[in-house]
């Protein structure tokens, strides 16, 4: 696996792209060191690499379940340390699904999803982050 980034302006906005897709994605930093709002922050990359981990397998455990998901939105939410470097101490996974989902099987393919399959969850809680998830069926 690999990455490349490329510098997009003489302050802090990287262009990062992937050998798998040719997609871009805009990176900047805090306003602090020059950041310009002109693309998510490094840390929010973790948030959405752990987010869309998580999401990726929920989906399809719930397909092999055979439930009827019309819709899934995820809110990933980090508390960082105070010192340096400030990294996560605790994240929380909010799945929201809509259909009709028993939620039985909601709750035990959220279970399998993070805890199981996700290797960026795998990779944080060896380090000590505190990861936790909900599901809410509308």
């Amino acid at each position: 696996m690999k990455i490349a980034l490329q510098r997009a302006n003489d302050a802090v906005h990287f262009v990062g792209n992937s050998e798998t897709a040719d997609v871009k994605i805009h990176i900047d930093g805090s306003p602090e060191i020059g950041g310009e709002g002109l693309g998510v922050r490094p840390m929010e990359l973790v948030l959405m690499a752990l987010g869309s981990c998580s999401a990726l397998d929920f989906v399809s455990i719930l397909k092999k379940q055979r439930q009827q998901l019309d819709d899934l939105q995820i809110a990933v939410e980090g508390t960082r340390r105070e010192e340096i470097p400030h990294i996560f101490t605790a994240i929380h996974i909010s799945f929201k699904l809509s259909g009709p989902i028993d939620p039985d099987k909601a709750a035990k393919a959220a279970e399998l999803a993070v805890k199981k399959y996700c290797s960026v969850h795998d990779m944080l809680a060896a380090g000590g982050v505190d990861i936790t998830y909900s599901v809410q069926i509308d």
